[in-house]
């Protein structure tokens, strides 16, 4: 697969061996996450909203009310920086300076589009649902013409990215070595609770198969 072309706002500085350009693994890394960081300047003021996403081919969808402040600025052409972090465990060293995370990273910056055709927006919330559980939207109620349109749905183009990724144990000095305390990593893991159903379900409906999250 191909790679992202480092750019002087993406070419990973600090520690840069660390940094990651190759698509299949930037795209495997947005495929597992399930919110996204949006970073924006409006009249002056940055903000940074924590918000769900999808990716769909090469680019990243996010959306919300047709009403949204943030999603009228993005469609107007405002510079946008996306990020995606996920936590792998934490790393534990004999020094306080040393302890750290293993994490995988994405940024991603560009501008962002509109999807205004209706059928590409119900195109991209079939994404959106199936991202959750893949075969989820063609279950339920699709949506009515005007919940569609009072949602506002948005297209970064995958064109300005990398990845950062760290790894593997702690970095120790020779001189903690024989300190007699643990050191390593604690692995970090997103998984499944107990399902909890509605009050109200029609009778005889089966209860949610865990094996459909494919992620978990």
């Amino acid at each position: 697969m191909e790679t992202f072309t480092p750019t002087p706002r993406t070419q990973v500085r600090r520690l840069p061996k660390r940094g990651v350009y190759d698509k299949r693994e930037v795209y495997a890394i947005l495929d597992e996450g399930f919110v996204c960081h949006v970073g924006f300047v409006l009249d002056g003021q940055p903000y940074v909203i924590p918000t769900g996403y999808a990716r769909l081919a090469d680019e990243i969808l996010i959306h919300g009310s047709a009403a949204s402040r943030m999603l009228h600025a993005l469609g107007d052409g405002v510079d946008v920086c996306v990020t995606v972090t996920l936590i792998d465990g934490f790393v534990f060293s004999r020094s306080a300076f040393h302890h750290s995370m293993n994490y995988r990273s994405v940024v991603m910056l560009g501008r962002a589009r509109v999807l205004g055709d209706p059928a590409e927006k119900m195109i991209a919330l079939r994404r959106f649902t199936n991202h959750i559980l893949p075969g989820r939207f063609e279950e339920v109620r699709p949506p009515s013409d005007a919940e569609l349109k009072g949602t506002m749905v948005l297209a970064l183009p995958l064109e300005e990215v990398s990845a950062k990724i760290r790894k593997g144990p702690p970095v120790e000095h020779e001189g903690d070595i024989e300190r007699p305390v643990w050191a390593g990593v604690v692995p970090l893991h997103t998984s499944l609770g107990t399902p909890e159903p509605m009050d109200d379900l029609v009778a005889g409906v089966p209860e949610i198969e865990r094996s459909r999250f494919t992620r978990f």
